[in-house]
């Protein structure tokens, strides 16, 4: 029996240290510490964060060349397995959309803001970027929008394809060799960055990853007490939101680096979350072809109804998508 499985038979009076495995990064840092604050209150047990290389981190490739998929996850998904950590905690949008038996996603905590945002030099929007303005981001969905949306109004621009962390993406900007980035608002918030933002760019306009905003906290499906726990940490509304979102990327068959945006809004009746929205897109590298529609249902009072209310909303999304063409903008299948 490895350690996890001995871990979920001890009492509650178990003093031991929980084991959080977490990615290097500053962001990872910063978001892993937060909930392991929350888990200190909940179980009354020392949490110690257990840092740990991911592919993804010590590789220089562009995301959508090595594939995206799992490369900042899979690592972490071994220490649990093997026993090595806890529990993991990881950014929801870098999660594989199938889930393993042996692992479970124990809680989604509220979810940060989902939206995308500009840094751009000068104090500068989108709207008033200059011709031949370079906006460098990593990602092929914020590649599609961007584009369409610079189409749209007349804009001449040229996105760039960077990597790196936050600090070395904004020191692009503040060195001038790029006129403006695209970033998660969630993760800018999380280390404190938000005042670096000039713009904060709105779904109607660039519709954020799937999940993005949301943190997963996942161990290993052995441990049924620590999972009982963690479960306070859940949000069901967060949930159910996240549940349409990523079963939509799972219908499309694409994968997390794949140029899909996805956003599910709650809709409530004073106090009462009532209806779900449900956004996709998908877009072709250069924005001249976009496939975006939405869908809306209701949101049922029971928490289990409402994330098979989400998963059926992410299939009929995804089949009106494809219907429209969507498989042919996504360049490489996940099957």
């Amino acid at each position: 029996m490895n350690d996890t499985s001995s871990r979920a038979e001890r009492g509650p009076g178990d003093q031991r240290p929980l084991r959080l495995g977490t990615r290097r990064s500053k962001l990872a840092m910063a978001q892993s510490g937060q909930v392991a604050q929350t888990v200190r209150q909940l179980t009354g047990r020392p949490v110690e964060l257990v840092e740990i290389t991911t592919y993804g981190d010590v590789s220089r490739e562009a995301l959508a060349q090595i594939g995206g998929t799992g490369v900042f996850v899979s690592a972490l998904r071994d220490a649990l397995l093997a026993g090595e950590i806890d529990l993991a905690v990881h950014s929801l949008k870098d999660l594989p959309t199938k889930q393993p038996d042996d692992l479970v996603l124990a809680a989604i905590p509220v979810r940060e803001d989902p939206r995308d945002v500009l840094i751009a030099r000068d104090g500068l929007t989108f709207e008033n970027l200059p011709s031949g303005a370079r906006v460098g981001t990593g990602s092929p969905r914020r590649t599609a929008q961007l584009n369409a949306w610079a189409r749209s109004l007349g804009l001449d621009i040229e996105t760039v394809p960077i990597r790196g962390n936050i600090d070395t993406r904004l020191g692009y900007v503040a060195a001038g060799e790029l006129d403006a980035v695209v970033l998660a608002a969630a993760g800018l918030s999380r280390i404190g960055r938000l005042g670096d933002v000039t713009q904060f760019l709105e779904p109607d306009a660039v519709l954020p990853a799937p999940g993005q905003g949301a943190l997963a906290v996942e161990c290993a499906a052995t441990n049924a007490q620590l999972i009982a726990r963690l479960a306070e940490l859940d949000d069901p509304f967060t949930r159910a939101a996240v549940t349409a979102e990523r079963t939509l990327l799972a219908a499309l068959e694409a994968g997390c680096s794949a140029p899909v945006g996805a956003l599910a809004d709650l809709l409530a009746d004073g106090q009462v979350v009532t209806e779900m929205r449900l956004r996709g897109v998908v877009g072709s590298a250069d924005g001249k072809t976009l496939v975006q529609l939405s869908t809306t249902g209701p949101v049922p009072s029971s928490s289990e109804e409402a994330v098979n209310q989400s998963v059926r909303m992410g299939h009929e999304l995804a089949a009106a998508m494809l219907d429209k063409g969507a498989a042919g903008l996504m360049g490489e299948r996940v099957l």
